[in-house]
């Protein structure tokens, strides 16, 4: 009773889950845009309920376990989550730009938004907040090298030859996360974690290690295998309804995109802002660019071998617009990341960026 007491919300998610697919969310979205609108906001607040369910319990793993583990296992989760939405939208819509979208919308919420918003108010409350700028520099040259080749590089490639270069693609970047992941915990873990002068604080966490019979480890588990199939249940109702609304209100289509992106970076943004507000960068950079780097190198793969299995068009090569806003972005966070520290002028620039992003969307860009 107490864990169902905890879990209430994952509980009303997973009630809405029965109900949609009993068909009232169906007959909802048939109802017209603005009951297919109602139908689409219940359900993503529904799906954002369980997605923050899952990462409590992620973090509450995390925190056993401290960085790197735990920053990769709050990005792991939110990745798994966003495969699931993503697969399911994609599979029902057969739009074959979603995927393109959804991870552009991703790394320009991470690294711009989350990034950006929490280094600003933490530059606000702390001053200059350090960092390992190791973990910058790394994080930055990865992704930029995962999202040339995946995502610039097919615009050049002859229609022909695209099923050879995506097996291609899939296999360079496992290759290069794999990689990524053997530095990340082993030999060179220490390039993502950073010392803070007031460690003596430290024994701070034990609070939490005095919460953690109530959520163990193997309950932990547990709540985050049923959230993510809640989850799972959730956005196939919602691939009902919101192409409904977007065609109702006459919405771009890319808005689909940055929802799927919010759903499952959502419980992320908080985490990565709590940590600011702790003046605790070095797990908002841990979080905002692992999330980055594990949605390019992770998502892409598996999406591009379910399309490829189930028949489904692919667009992965991104637009001229699209290409410029993260050639941009990453050259801003390869200079804000230099230095170990971060402020609030750093913040604003990739919050302008963001803002940006956002405006080119609403414009259908």
């Amino acid at each position: 009773m107490h864990l169902l007491k905890q879990e209430k919300f994952l509980v009303l998610a997973l009630l809405l889950a029965v109900a949609a697919h009993s068909g009232i969310m169906e007959s909802a979205a048939e109802g017209g845009w603005m009951a297919a609108l109602a139908a689409s906001v219940v359900l993503i607040a529904a799906i954002l309920a369980a997605s923050m369910s899952v990462a409590n319990h992620a973090e509450q793993l995390a925190h056993k376990v401290g960085d790197p583990y735990g920053s990769m296992l709050l990005t792991l989760a939110a990745v798994a989550v966003e495969v699931i939405v993503l697969g399911i939208v994609l599979v029902n819509s057969g739009t074959p730009t979603l995927a393109r979208d959804s991870i552009y919308a991703a790394v320009m919420l991470d690294i711009n938004g989350t990034l950006g918003l929490a280094a600003l108010i933490g530059g606000f409350k702390h001053g200059e907040q350090s960092y390992n700028d190791d973990s910058g520099r790394t994080y930055t040259v990865m992704i930029l090298t995962a999202m040339g080749i995946s995502m610039v590089v097919p615009e050049f490639v002859p229609s022909q030859s695209w099923a050879l270069y995506n097996v291609f693609t899939m296999v360079a970047l496992v290759l290069l996360y794999s990689v990524f992941l053997r530095m990340q915990v082993g030999p060179h873990s220490y390039f993502f974690s950073y010392s803070y002068p007031d460690k003596k604080r430290r024994p701070a966490p034990r609070q939490d290690a005095e919460a953690e019979p109530e959520s163990g480890a193997t309950t932990s588990v547990i709540v985050m295998l049923a959230g993510v199939a809640v989850v799972g249940a959730l956005a196939e109702a919602l691939s009902v309804s919101m192409p409904a609304a977007l065609a109702g209100t006459h919405a771009p289509f890319a808005l689909l995109a940055l929802v799927v992106a919010i759903i499952s970076a959502g419980p992320e943004i908080i985490t990565a802002l709590r940590a600011a507000l702790r003046n605790r960068m070095q797990s908002t950079v841990n979080i905002a660019m692992g999330a980055s780097l594990s949605t390019v190198t992770l998502t892409i793969p598996i999406i591009t071998l379910l399309a490829m299995c189930l028949g489904q068009p692919l667009q992965m090569a991104m637009t001229p617009v699209q290409a410029v806003m993260t050639v941009i972005t990453l050259v801003v966070a390869a200079i804000n990341l230099n230095d170990g520290q971060t402020n609030a002028i750093e913040g604003m620039t990739h919050l302008v960026l963001f803002l940006t992003f956002l405006m080119l969307t609403a414009i259908g860009l």
